[in-house]
């Protein structure tokens, strides 16, 4: 091949991939799969290593690779980027309507532009004859720096404008935020959390960060996307309206939000308002309000701008979701599991427009990593109805005062002990009757596959707990028959119907009466090879933490809960009185060789599991007489999705396989 010839093939290569990248990343209607995309990338790579002369700034090949930088250069925008002025409430946005209309002809119609208000960094793209030339941040809106090289590295932003529809203009200065998805934010953090690198405190923050490395491969390693929303200076090219602006941009490659909307009036542009802000929580990516503007430019021109903002375009902005304020104190709430969470108690502040005085610190563990103490100043957030959690300690206004926090070894609800098993970072109170999570336990203790007992459901005992009459699940055997009867909607024959079902459930088996006392990570495959194994609730009480791990099955995680459980007096008090009720146990039966309830079944597993590992559940399958193995194909019957899925859940999709979550998993294994 000649040069010639390679001149050509790398032209065609070159405005292939740019157009995959528009159907892909831009419009998200993919004509190619990634497969024969990577081959377009790779034959272009391979032509332009035998024919390296031929290598432009604008070829796909070259979006990283360039050497880190000592600094940022300066660049002067050729006119400035303007901030905007922002609006709070719907009478702000209706003075900015009224001063515009002022400014003119009489009854003059004027529409909007209404898009979303992204919080993102600010940037600017040159383009000259459809290149893209220069990338820089707004800067103090007249200089930025000039970060073409990082620029590059998003995906999303087009090296060369596409050309099919309408020529690119000789210049086009276009504007737009950088920002990091959500869910990729989220994952950004986990990876830094793992490193011991400090985290974001949020995606802003992040796409800002990630945007001004010296080493654009680091920024390429970064989850960065672009939407853009306005220009600077075009030359060859002239808009009549902000709408076709952003409807010629996109033809150009250009990335635009698809949540946008022509409004014909003000009173059109609170109705899209509305909108966007029930939509806020389930977008993929983080905005803080809507912008409004004018959409005919000769009108903008009538209108004009002010030193640092233009008069024709405002912000309205939603309610703040984060805030500063002090933690007074941290206390420890005990929730309806037995887990203690601790709660930060602050000096009260508006956010989002709620007062909120308490915010989540979710365990010990987040406590510790962020470093937070009682007295500490705090970032605030709150997103949607979420209980408002710290972001970040101010660590700048200490003043030596603060105190640390350790959570308490013994329950604030109960006195109980309370214990952290490893590989766990909850700490939870171990009495089964602690009012905090009495309800739950009760329910459970009488659910079908537990106790059994037939009448008793979630508003009977919600009265039960709320009147005092239950403490432990044993009061429910001590109540005589009028205190039934005495409930709200529980006639004499219901509370007749109700001492008949207890009376019923007090011949009960072993692994049932196990299961009943809710012990964490034992569910009723696990209570019933306790009862197998041990044959009496006698023989369980007294085994140690070595005893229970040579029950296969029954790994270092169940056996620790196991222990502890029967280590606090109180279950064992519970447990006396239920047998002074005349609960009678029956004795586990021996282990039946036989039964394999997965024989035939095939397993996958993708993603984190809570319960156990990824190698515990494979045994576990195979224990039941199951299959398990690490690749989806039509002949597998379940894939089992777990925390942050891989490639698998996609491929289980694709070929109709049935999906399950982890809970559903458990119900099938019961346990």
């Amino acid at each position: 091949m000649d040069i010639e010839q390679a001149k050509e093939q790398i032209s065609q290569l070159r405005k292939q991939i740019n157009y995959h990248n528009y159907r892909y990343y831009i419009l998200d209607e993919p004509e190619i799969s990634d497969a024969e995309y990577d081959r377009l990338m790779r034959k272009l790579q391979a032509l332009e290593n035998q024919f390296p002369e031929l290598i432009t700034p604008d070829s796909p090949t070259q979006r990283v690779g360039a050497a880190p930088l000592e600094a940022f250069e300066s660049y002067t925008h050729a006119t400035p980027m303007l901030s905007l002025d922002n609006g709070f409430d719907e009478g702000e946005i209706r003075e900015f309507d009224a001063r515009l209309r002022k400014m003119l002809p009489p009854n003059e119609q004027v529409q909007y532009v209404a898009e979303p208000k992204f919080d993102g960094l600010a940037v600017e793209l040159v383009y000259e004859n459809g290149v893209l030339t220069v990338g820089a941040t707004r800067g103090d809106g007249v200089v930025g720096e000039n970060v073409t090289q990082n620029i590059k590295t998003i995906k999303s932003v087009p090296l060369r404008l596409i050309d099919r529809e309408i020529p690119p203009p000789e210049r086009l200065e276009v504007r737009g935020e950088v920002v990091i998805p959500i869910k990729d934010f989220e994952k950004l953090n986990l990876r830094r959390e793992k490193s011991g690198e400090p985290l974001f405190a949020n995606p802003r923050n992040a796409a800002a960060g990630s945007l001004r490395q010296l080493d654009p491969k680091v920024t390429a390693s970064r989850p960065l996307d672009i939407f853009f929303h306005s220009s600077g200076q075009v030359t060859g090219y002239t808009f009549r309206t902000h709408w076709e602006f952003l409807d010629t941009i996109t033809k150009w490659g250009l990335k635009v939000s698809p949540l946008k909307r022509l409004c014909r009036s003000i009173d059109e542009t609170f109705a899209f308002y509305s909108e966007l802000m029930k939509m806020r929580e389930n977008l993929p990516y983080e905005i803080d309000g809507m912008v409004i503007k004018v959409n005919d430019m000769a009108q903008r021109a009538t209108i004009g701008e002010k030193t640092r903002s233009p008069r024709w375009a405002i912000a309205y902005k939603f309610p703040a979701r984060q805030e500063i304020t002090q933690i007074i104190d941290i206390i420890a709430q005990v929730g309806r599991t037995g887990t203690l969470t601790p709660v930060a108690i602050m000096k009260p502040v508006r956010i989002g427009g709620v007062e909120v005085s308490r915010a989540t610190l979710h365990n010990q563990d987040e406590i510790d990593r962020k470093d937070i103490r009682i007295g500490d100043w705090v970032v605030v957030q709150r997103a949607g109805d979420v209980i408002p959690e710290v972001v970040k300690v101010i660590e700048s206004r200490r003043t030596g005062n603060e105190k640390k926090y350790q959570l308490p070894n013994k329950c604030p609800v109960c006195g109980s002990h309370v214990v952290r098993l490893p590989d766990e970072v909850a700490h939870r109170c171990q009495n089964m009757s602690c009012p905090a999570q009495l309800k739950q336990q009760i329910k459970h203790f009488a659910s079908r596959n537990a106790m059994d007992i037939e009448g008793i459901g979630n508003k009977l005992v919600d009265q039960l707990v709320d009147s005092g009459l239950v403490k432990n699940a044993a009061d429910l055997y001590f109540l005589s028959k009028n205190q039934w009867a005495n409930l709200d909607r529980l006639a004499e024959k219901s509370a007749s119907n109700i001492i008949d079902a207890l009376e019923k459930s007090k011949r009960v088996p072993l692994e049932r009466f196990i299961f009943a006392l809710g012990i964490r990570f034992v569910g009723e495959h696990s209570a019933k090879l306790l009862a197998q194994h041990f044959r009496s609730l006698e023989n369980l009480k007294k085994a140690t933490y070595e005893d229970l791990l040579e029950i296969h099955e029954i790994g270092p995680q169940s056996a620790r809960s196991i222990v502890e459980f029967f280590a606090e007096p109180k279950n064992l008090q519970t447990i006396e009185r239920l047998l002074e009720a005349g609960v009678t146990i029956e004795k586990g039966k021996e282990a039946d060789a036989g039964e394999k309830p997965l024989a035939g079944k095939t397993f996958v597993f993708t993603g984190a599991l809570e319960n156990f590992s990824r190698n515990e559940a494979e045994k576990l399958v195979e224990s039941l007489g199951g299959r398990a193995t690490s690749s989806v194909s039509k002949n597998t019957s379940y894939v089992v999705v777990g925390k942050d899925p891989g490639s698998k859940a996609e491929k289980a999709r694709q070929l109709g396989v049935t999906m399950l979550s982890e809970d559903e998993f458990l119900k099938i294994v019961n346990r």
